[in-house]
């Protein structure tokens, strides 16, 4: 699937075009990848989804790159968190609440910059939001939530808890993604 030493990647963006807050046009969010030396450059939704082709050193920097970019083009600034073809496939062969049966409408990641350490993923309530069930594996939180404007288990309270910077993504939107990093590159 490779072609040379390129691959395919997806970068999260937290907060991009939400409420009429942070609004960035995906055509111009486009173009700061394209800029940054990625190809076949392609945005899902309006909610900062961008699926790409680099090499991997570049992969290193680019979400440093485009935080950078946007908060000097667009004056705000927004988390970058990027994952390969190879996390989004794992992720969403392994959804633990998928294979016990639970409704995919429910069905909900979190993606993390950074992986926790065990001691921080221990202070992590698993009662903090009564009816929602999480569970952690590596940089990933797999959530079951009866509502996403009603949970308690936020960005900001994982950000907070776990010292890193966490996006979400729907059931749906995680599978479509997957679909894109394998339709090119």
């Amino acid at each position: 699937m490779k072609k040379n030493d390129d691959d395919r990647y997806v970068a999260l963006m937290r907060g991009i075009n939400v409420g009429g807050k942070n609004m960035l046009p995906m055509k111009d969010l486009v173009g700061l990848f394209e800029k940054a030396g990625c190809t076949d450059v392609k945005n899902y939704i309006q909610s900062g989804n961008i699926v790409f082709t680099a090499k991997p050193v570049l992969v290193k920097t680019i979400a440093e790159v485009i935080a950078k970019a946007v908060e000097k083009k667009f004056k705000f600034a927004v988390p970058v968190v990027i994952r390969s073809r190879d996390d989004i496939h794992a992720v969403a062969n392994d959804n633990p609440f998928l294979k016990a049966g639970v409704d995919v409408e429910r069905l909900h990641v979190v993606f993390l910059k950074d992986r926790p350490s065990a001691e921080m993923a221990k202070i992590l309530d698993p009662n903090r939001s009564p009816g929602d069930f999480f569970e952690l594996r590596g940089a990933d939180i797999f959530l079951s939530i009866t509502s996403a404007a009603k949970t308690k288990i936020t960005n900001a309270y994982l950000d907070s808890k776990l010292k890193t910077v966490s996006t979400g993504r729907n059931w749906r939107t995680v599978l479509k993604l997957q679909e894109m990093l394998d339709a090119s590159g």
